[in-house]
Order: structure tokens, then sequence, then C-alpha cells
């Protein structure tokens, strides 16, 4: 499509945090969403269309989730569509047909989407685009830019380009920890990865852009995360220093993947209480249930 053309919206559905599915004709690459943590509107990029991720984590919400890396982003489209949705939802109808009153505002650009968007090769190339619109808009400053990521690329220093980049223009980080010791992070992320290796790409995403930890906590087959596990997890975030806060939360929508079945959300109250041992440790926690 191209920014010229008038944006096709289907029937008034509205967006919630548990129901993210709102299709626009002939787009591939953005897509709106109404998120807790965004606390609004956040224009999603999607630079994995073939839902191909090098990580598998057993609360996914991409469906048929596969193993890989993502195919060529056709950045010309790319941006039409994000033009084109910018200005549906700064000059047009969105909000009022698909957003509830108490979350119209309009709160970031995403670079997430299927898979993980570090791992394309055009990831730095995508962030230009983004930042591009965001000047084209005059959104600079008014709008937070963010890059969600397991954080799996931050030794490429293309990456760790386009996060200074995105740094200069008020963008931040939110890189994944959900657990703290190598085998639970094998059990949730279906990863092998050690807490040294996390710690070495944090450092990395810190030394180039302002970096929170988001992290998701659940029940799997029946059971909270026990004491072990959480200190692990404790000790792990909060020894990571330059680090903006944690981001928190819990299971809004269910799993897509086949180990989903297995997970179910912590209770509200447990979760309070995580954050409360988290801030007693320094760290700034923002919560949501």
């Amino acid at each position: 499509m191209r920014s010229s053309e008038p944006l096709v919206l289907p029937d008034d559905q509205q967006l919630t945090p548990k129901d993210h599915n709102l299709a626009f004709d002939g787009f591939q690459y953005v897509y709106p969403v109404v998120s807790r943590r965004a606390g609004g509107v956040s224009v999603g990029v999607n630079l994995s269309p073939n839902n191909a991720c090098n990580w598998r984590c057993v609360y996914c919400q991409v469906p048929q989730l596969q193993r890989g890396a993502p195919t060529p982003v056709d950045l010309a489209q790319l941006e039409a569509e994000l033009a084109a949705m910018l200005r549906e939802i700064l000059q047009g109808d969105f909000m009022r047909h698909h957003v509830a009153p108490d979350m119209r505002r309009l709160s970031d650009i995403a670079l997430a989407g299927n898979g993980e968007p570090t791992l394309s090769p055009q990831f730095a190339d995508a962030v230009d685009t983004v930042l591009r619109q965001v000047d084209a808009f005059g959104l600079r400053g008014r709008l937070r830019i963010v890059l969600i990521t397991n954080g799996s690329q931050m030794h490429r220093e293309p990456v760790r380009d386009a996060l200074r980049r995105l740094a200069a223009a008020g963008g931040e980080v939110w890189f994944k920890i959900d657990r703290g010791s190598t085998e639970a992070i094998h059990r949730v992320n279906q990863v092998r990865l050690t807490p040294e290796r996390l710690r070495l790409q944090v450092a990395r995403a810190v030394a180039c852009c302002p970096t929170w930890i988001q992290t998701c906590m659940f029940c799997l087959n029946g059971a909270l995360p026990d004491e072990a596990e959480l200190d692990a997890y404790l000790d792990l975030v909060g020894g990571l220093p330059g680090i903006q806060g944690v981001l928190l939360y819990g299971i809004a929508r269910p799993p897509m993947q086949e180990e989903g079945k297995q997970v179910a959300p912590a209770s509200d109250a447990w979760m309070r209480r995580l954050a409360d041992r988290m801030r007693a440790r320094g760290l700034a926690v923002q919560l949501y249930c």
C-alpha cells in the first residue's frame, strides 16, 4: 500500500489488553494494540511476519511460532503502513471506533512483533524508518519508542549502533528476563542461556540506550516459582547496574504454544508481594497484573 491510500478499517471492534486482534487490509508489518505496559495504544512494528524466533517462550502468544530467522522486510511498505496508521490514530477516527475512552492516547511505537526483532538483518534500517515517521508527524520527544527484545543480538555492533540512534530520540529497550538460573531459563524460554551471559548482554544494552527489564511471572504445571527460583531471579536482576527498573507483568491472554497449556496466571496478591520484594532490593518496579 502507499501512504496516500486510505486506511481500510474493520467494523467497530474494540481493542483491549486481552484482545489484540485487529487486522487492517493490506497491512503486513504494522499493527495497533491496547497495552497495559504502554498505558494506552501502542503501534507495533513486526519484523518477523513469518512468526520465526530464536526463543520459544512457553507463554508466547504468537500462533504457529517457528524456530528460525525472519524473512526480508519490505521497508517501503513498512513505512507506508506506519504513516497510514499514525495518520488514522492522530487525525482519524481510530480511537473513537476501537479504543475505550480511558485508553485513548498514543503511548508508543514498539519494535516487537512475532519474533525477535533484532534478528532481522534490516533491524537498523527499520529503526531509521520508524524515526523518520516519528519526525514526519512531529512526535520526537512526545512519543516513546521501544525495542522489546530478548537481548540475544546485543553483541552485534549494527544493533548497538541502532540503539544509540534510538536513545537519541528518547527511546528505550525492554529486555526480557523471566528467570534467573540456567535451568529455569531453559524451562520458561526454552533456550540454553546462563545468567552470566544475560548480565553481559544487558550491560551492552545499557551502554547504548535506557534499558528496562521486562519479566513475565506465572504458574507452570500448577506451581509458582519456588523460593530458590525467585532468589536466583532477584539476585540476577538486583545486580544489574544501570537499568531503569523492572516491568513486571502476568498472563493477560492465552498462550498459543502447545507448552502454554501448562501456563496459568499468578494471583494479583502474589504478584504484588513479589513487586514489594523487588522494591526492597532498591529496584524501581512497574507492576501489571
